[in-house]
């Protein structure tokens, strides 16, 4: 992850040193998820605040490359889905840093209010938890609710992994120096770990045997509901390991071009140019 920050750094700073077309960006807005305990590929529902910053530098006027740090948190409940029968239950902070470009549908400059889309690499960093019945917060990785580390063919899932930030969004230019905006960015994942719901339910006996009765108490909490069932057999579907989790954000942006342009040749060609500062 250091020399993937150090890459991208290199990227835009180097590219700052020789134009003025480098902006610092803000974003501010939510992040949920897709996956076993939140069914709907795109909703408000059960999402959370989230936000970063980071940089970007035009190179024409229809590409720009990117770089950002982001934070969130991503959560579902089985209450909200129609599996709530397993009442399962996750909570997991985010953190990602990315590199990437935009494509602007509309030349830069021309208009006030600019479509694009995106895409890039990024590497993310998450931790699903949830909370017992006495309310004390457990992290569920160790805990290996579905057998990994124990159970044959079943690994641990790492923490931190790759994943393919793509979406779009619309820019609109307050002056030349300063622009608002809204963008919905997907997360295409390599993991269906994300709130560690995947497979199948592991034997009790045997996770008991392993990890112990919190990771029993945690694995199947459908006994929690008034006449809730019993703990499921070995081998029953848990999760729906054929369809990967994903994550997403819907941020307002806010860019600010680091090296103000000001120059007279730049603003006769530029609709949305500021006036020249006066002395």
């Amino acid at each position: 992850m250091k020399t993937f920050l150090l890459i991208a750094s290199l990227i835009l700073f180097n590219a700052a040193a020789f134009s003025q077309n480098f902006h610092f960006n803000l974003y501010a807005g939510s992040s949920n998820y897709n996956g076993d305990l939140q069914d709907k590929g795109y909703t408000l529902n059960q999402s959370q605040f989230a936000g970063g910053f980071g940089v970007s530098y035009d190179i024409s006027d229809h590409f720009s490359l990117r770089s950002s740090l982001l934070f969130g948190t991503v959560s579902g409940d089985d209450r909200y889905t129609r599996n709530s029968i397993r009442n399962l239950n996750f909570k997991s902070a985010i953190s990602e840093i990315s590199i990437g470009a935009e494509y602007y549908i509309t030349k830069l400059g021309d208009h006030s209010l600019t479509p694009y889309v995106f895409a890039g690499v990024a590497v993310y960093h998450f931790n699903p938890n949830t909370r017992d019945t006495s309310g004390k917060i457990v992290y569920l990785r160790p805990l290996s609710t579905e057998g990994e580390g124990f159970i044959p063919g079943k690994n641990y899932y790492n923490l931190t992994q790759m994943a393919i930030p793509f979406g779009a969004g619309v820019k609109l230019s307050l002056s030349e120096n300063v622009q608002v905006g809204l963008e919905i960015g997907y997360r295409k994942l390599f993991t269906d770990y994300l709130d560690d719901v995947s497979t199948t339910y592991v034997d009790q006996a045997t996770l008991l045997a392993n990890r112990g009765s919190t990771a029993v108490e945690l694995a199947y909490r459908g006994n929690e509901l008034k006449n809730g069932g019993t703990y499921p057999p070995a081998g029953t579907i848990r999760g729906n390991s054929g369809h990967k989790d994903s994550y997403y954000f819907t941020t307002l942006t806010l860019s600010f071009r680091l090296f103000p342009n000001y120059s007279e040749a730049e603003g006769k060609n530029s609709k949305l140019a500021c006036p020249k500062p006066v002395n």
